[in-house]
């Protein structure tokens, strides 16, 4: 039984014996109470003392006999049974009740003669997904079956997820959040807008569960890069209106027609939410902050994060996976992360986040001052290359990356001029690594090392290119062309999934910096060792137990990250390292530490088959 009902229950039990009158009779809610029993009848209504149902269907809200202006209350109890079980996507196995369970649970009739098994079904499903031309269609109906059958939408996505994850997430996700007005059928998450200020404790109460261990949250204003497109996604939507001219005057928008809110009243709503999370949920409920623009993000990371467990996925997630693909780089390109110099395009949340994090990786290898590592790091923002000379008129985020430099204008002469060996993009800007810029990165070969270094020198005639923005047309270049344009030398990996390349006889497969390789093993870590604060050290953990997961057979093909259909293993290993950092830190709160972290992450995990019903 859910929450919810397990509520409504209680509130029937605890009013035994009172009536109600109303126009068409009788509701008596002793007898309704007494009527659920063991047996999981579906009991819908009692009607002038009768139950609901016999030989016809029971008028149980009055509608038959009231006029459209009274009022009508929509009383109903249940247990998961008949019908109303069919229509509950919890618990719902479609074909595949059993001839014992369709008995126990009056299914007979309800269903057709056959009994298909969960791998039929899937199998009939995936054959069925692959007749869709047009991924937005394959989208919305993952969407219908996950509202249908919560098992059997997640054991497809499990078994299939190296084909389905283009399908739920990027690139398919950021046309499904352009038209998610129109395509909107039913909400999976809870709307918090203006109109709940004061109420926000009372709106998180609704929601049907208690034991919630993990929200995200977002109000919408930076969408993958696509910008601002309000209440349009993810579980929990503050929405505080939108700035999107489009979205203002579409008539099928379904958050509040009306301009950002910014300042005091929106830093107000923000305050009251994050009070009610930890009131409702606990110390421990971690908090996820995912696309909300630079100028919120920063400030929120900086404000929560010493008082709540809070973690940005644009800021740390995108940091920590691309820390990870550089790490095992390594084996391929040779020397260590400080051996390398980093140049940007994009100095927002991804940029900034990356950055400090691969200089804090490259502190802690060499015990020099973080302030330091920072020099191997340059960012390219809307107006040219961060340096001292503009550091007034910067963003607080951008200031640690201004160094001393003539300004530069182009990220072409930034190239020429700082001479990189990683190239990283998260501008949001498509096709900005120009073929002169490609090209100019494959020129650079040679990279001088320390005399200690052994051996002393090595030849950098791969560059390493990561174009991270999405969805796939922000992409800053495409697979195919960084391979051609860098003359089949470049290592490449994307935020947006690209199809393998053949290149002159040799085919190379793009790796996929995707952040779902971190924040679904780092937030597991998180909960299972009980943890109170993130720590920067815990994002190293998670790169670092990423990176060991490349193989030499990936290394071969060119690859940086793992493939993808391993990501529960991938997920297990990289919350295992994450718990065990937590413990050495002293930040984890569950007693006793578990023997085996592996093996207790994998026993967290979800299971999407299905369960046997008595």
């Amino acid at each position: 039984m859910s929450s919810l009902q397990r509520h409504f229950l209680r509130r029937v039990v605890q009013g035994v014996g009172r009536e109600r009158k109303s126009r068409w009779g009788l509701i008596t809610e002793r007898k309704m109470a007494n009527v659920v029993n063991d047996g999981g009848d579906s009991t819908e209504e009692i009607v002038n003392g009768a139950v609901g149902g016999g030989g016809g269907v029971e008028d149980v809200y009055g509608e038959d006999f009231a006029t459209e202006e009274q009022f009508l209350t929509p009383w109903a109890v249940s247990i998961a049974s008949g019908y109303n079980l069919m229509r509950d996507p919890r618990h719902n196995k479609g074909t595949a009740f059993t001839e014992k369970e369709r008995d126990a649970h009056y299914l007979r009739g309800l269903l057709p003669p056959a009994i298909f098994t969960q791998e039929l079904q899937e199998k009939r499903l995936m054959h069925n997904l692959r007749q869709f031309e047009v991924p937005l269609q394959r989208y919305m109906a993952m969407m219908d079956l996950q509202e249908r059958n919560e098992r059997l939408f997640y054991k497809l996505l499990i078994d299939n997820v190296e084909e389905l994850l283009p399908v739920v997430y990027t690139p398919t996700v950021g046309e499904a959040c352009q038209k998610y007005g129109s395509i909107f059928r039913r909400p999976q998450g809870l709307y918090i807008s203006l109109k709940e200020k004061g109420k926000i404790l009372e709106v998180l109460k609704n929601w049907p569960e208690r034991n919630i261990q993990v929200i995200v949250v977002t109000d919408g204003e930076r969408i993958l890069g696509l910008g601002d497109l309000g209440c349009q996604c993810l579980p929990i939507t503050i929405d505080v209106g939108t700035n999107n001219e489009k979205l203002l005057n579409d008539e099928f928008y379904i958050g509040l027609k009306q301009r950002r809110a910014t300042g005091q009243e929106y830093a107000e709503l923000l305050e009251e939410f994050m009070t009610a999370v930890k009131q409702n949920y606990g110390e421990k409920v971690l908090v996820q902050f995912e696309d909300f623009a630079n100028h919120n993000a920063f400030d929120l990371l900086e404000k929560y994060t010493r008082s709540h467990l809070v973690f940005n996925d644009d800021i740390q997630g995108t940091a920590s996976v691309v820390l990870a693909g550089l790490i095992a780089a390594l084996k391929l390109v040779g020397g260590t992360l400080a051996d390398h110099k980093f140049l940007f395009l994009g100095a927002g949340e991804a940029g900034t986040g990356i950055a400090e994090l691969i200089a804090l990786e490259i502190s802690k290898q060499t015990k020099a001052p973080v302030e330091e590592t920072r020099k191997k790091i340059w960012l390219v923002d809307s107006k040219g290359l961060i340096v001292s000379s503009r550091k007034e008129s910067l963003q607080h985020f951008k200031k640690p990356w201004a160094h001393d430099h003539e300004p530069v204008k182009n990220l072409l002469d930034a190239v020429k001029a700082i001479k990189p060996t990683v190239l990283i993009g998260s501008s949001g800007a498509g096709r900005t690594f120009t073929k002169e810029v490609v090209e100019a990165m494959a020129s650079f070969n040679e990279v001088k090392l320390p005399s200690s270094y052994k051996p002393k020198s090595f030849c950098l005639d791969k560059p390493l290119i990561l174009a991270l923005s999405n969805p796939t047309s922000q992409s800053e270049c495409t697979a195919e062309e960084a391979y051609t344009w860098s003359q089949g030398r470049a290592i490449f990996a994307s935020g947006s999934p690209f199809d393998p390349v053949e290149y002159n006889g040799t085919l190379m497969v793009p790796g996929q910096a995707n952040n779902a390789y971190i924040f679904p093993g780092f937030g597991l870590g998180l909960i299972m060792s009980g943890a109170i604060r993130v720590h920067d050290d815990l994002l190293l953990a998670a790169s670092e137990a990423l990176a060991v997961q490349v193989e030499d057979e990936h290394f071969k093909k060119g690859l940086i990250y793992p493939p993808f259909t391993n990501i529960r293993k991938i997920s297990a290993n990289i919350a295992a390292k994450v718990a065990d950092k937590a413990y050495q830190l002293g930040l984890a709160s569950r007693l006793p530490r578990p023997k085996d972290l592996v093996k207790h992450a994998e026993s967290c995990m979800y299971s999407p088959l299905y369960r046997t019903y008595r």
